[in-house]
């Protein structure tokens, strides 16, 4: 079969398709008549297609991959019609997570979805509260106002305060079988990048070396394994020994405790403070400065043999007792501590820059002598009875418990040391940008229920046998994505979560069986 051209009488020309059979040509089909050379092209191309279905109808085709092929292009359509339809896509791994924490502990009875979100960007994103701003645009297509988030914290007041201790105390109690047994007591300061100074912003002693920046002290009580039960801020000058005492009270009132144990370090404690923790009945283990003890004492503690890991008892009279304990580890840690300082007193002694304001007994300087009204110099005698107490630490307790097991709690008090790390290089809890009491309560506020979601997390992590830590798992998750499909029939909205492959090692983070089984 082919398309044949015939001429007609009246100039026009038909288009027709032939075939040729014994030697005869017999016309199959009239596709049109042409006045012009474009129609004829035309009609020529419809001949073609019409030879081309009569010889499929005629010798069908065996298609073998007919089938496949259309269920390839259905396919096809199918993933284009579900792409054209995503309307989001949210990098939210992290933020899910935290959200799982958040209402685990229990800080969804706070009903207020700000300050869900600023907790949670203390720990995926610590920032300053204009980054927070634009974080969380980005990321989780929240458009929070930086105005909104300021009057918020403004309206942040002591019943959030009592109530996020609250649930982070009951939630302590409960995973640590309903009894706090130990509490650990320390203190940091937090500085601000400013030199202006106020009621509560005021220079003093900085753990960090910033003198000359304003700053508060903050207090913080917690659990053994380092959960935090309830904390407390105060003037930047203030003696830390004096910010104990009010927050154990008010915590041992408010919770009804009867049975439990103070720990904290020789810095927050005075005869004062000892007296007043055994008036109200309180249990202590706490860091003696045994350089301090009455004569009589110290030598009773020089003449005991140093053996390593061997505790001796001394009988303090009134139910108190002071346990020395010796370690070869201590005492290198000793030499090293106080040749450094020596060599920085002896450099600064050759270059002249030793004077009579150097005469303190801060640090190192206690090796310093006047001589005469204006002459400095180094005391090496009393360098060679500072290291009589290498390896030396004493340990004051009125409880009645083993030794070892007093020198064992008091070494969990790396637990809040612990707690103000994460705090400062996690949470970035400082330094702080704000300048009113109340905005700097609630900072420290929404800083301290991100510790405790962190210290749960970590928990959750070591249970479930993920052996990656909270860092390493938010930054991983930081990399998943959900997507939030349209489906127009239906009139609502598709989500799923995406772990891919790499995810692997938290995809369980994202199953509901997972925080069901907790």
């Amino acid at each position: 079969m082919h398309v044949r051209l015939k001429k007609n009488r009246s100039g026009s020309i038909s288009v027709i398709v032939v075939d040729k059979s014994s030697g005869r040509y017999k016309e199959l089909h009239t596709v049109g008549i042409a006045k012009d050379g474009s129609e004829v092209a035309s009609l020529r191309q419809k001949g073609l297609e019409w030879i081309r279905q009569r010889e499929l109808e005629m010798h069908p085709e065996l298609d073998l991959y007919g089938e496949d092929r259309r269920a390839c292009e259905s396919e096809k359509e199918m993933t284009e019609r579900v792409v054209s339809n995503i309307d989001n896509i949210l990098i939210n791994g992290a933020e899910l997570i935290l959200n799982r924490v958040f209402d685990r502990i229990g800080f969804n009875q706070i009903e207020d979805d700000v300050f869900r979100k600023l907790v949670q960007s203390r720990l995926s994103f610590p920032a300053s509260k204009a980054a927070t701003v634009e974080y969380l645009k980005n990321y989780y297509d929240e458009d929070l106002d930086l105005s909104k988030i300021y009057r918020y914290l403004d309206k942040l007041n002591d019943q959030h305060k009592h109530l996020v201790q609250d649930i982070s105390v009951r939630h302590t109690m409960e995973i640590l079988g309903g009894h706090i047994g130990v509490m650990f007591y320390d203190v940091t300061t937090l500085y601000f990048e400013t030199d202006r100074q106020d009621d509560l912003r005021k220079t003093g002693f900085s753990k960090e070396g910033r003198h000359s920046n304003p700053q508060i002290i903050l207090g913080l009580l917690v659990s053994l394994d380092g959960y935090p039960l309830a904390y407390c801020i105060h003037e930047g000058n203030k003696y830390e020994g004096h910010t104990m005492l009010p927050v154990i009270r008010e915590f041992v009132s408010k919770y009804q405790l009867d049975d439990f144990i103070v720990v904290a370090d020789s810095g927050l404690m005075t005869g004062t403070n000892i007296n007043d923790l055994e008036a109200d009945g309180c249990k202590y283990i706490i860091g003696s400065r045994i350089k301090n003890e009455a004569e009589e004492v110290k030598r009773q503690i020089l003449s005991f043999p140093k053996v390593n890991g061997v505790l001796h008892e001394i009988d303090k009279g009134g139910g108190r007792r002071l346990l020395i304990g010796f370690s070869e580890k201590r005492t290198l840690k000793d030499i090293h501590n106080r040749d450094k300082g020596i060599r920085r007193l002896e450099k600064a002694y050759k270059a002249g820059h030793l004077s009579k304001e150097n005469i303190n007994r801060r640090g190192y300087n206690k090796f310093l002598d006047m001589d005469g009204s204006t002459t400095v110099s180094i005391n090496y005698d009393r360098i060679l009875e500072d290291a009589k107490w290498d390896g030396l630490k004493g340990y004051l307790t009125n409880t009645d418990i083993p030794t070892a097991d007093v020198v064992t709690a008091y070494h969990n008090l790396w637990n809040v040391e612990k707690a103000f790390r994460i705090a400062k290089s996690k949470i970035e809890i400082r330094p702080m940008f704000h300048f009113t009491r109340r905005r700097i309560e609630a900072h420290i506020c929404i800083c301290f229920v991100a510790l405790k979601v962190y210290k749960e997390l970590e928990r959750l992590l070591k249970l479930s046998d993920i052996k990656m830590s909270v860092d390493k798992v938010l930054d991983m998750a930081k990399t998943i994505t959900t997507i939030s499909v349209y489906m127009p029939q239906n009139k609502t909205h598709f989500v799923k979560t995406m772990p891919m492959k790499r995810h692997k090692p938290i995809a369980k983070l994202f199953e509901k069986e997972f925080w069901e089984a907790q």
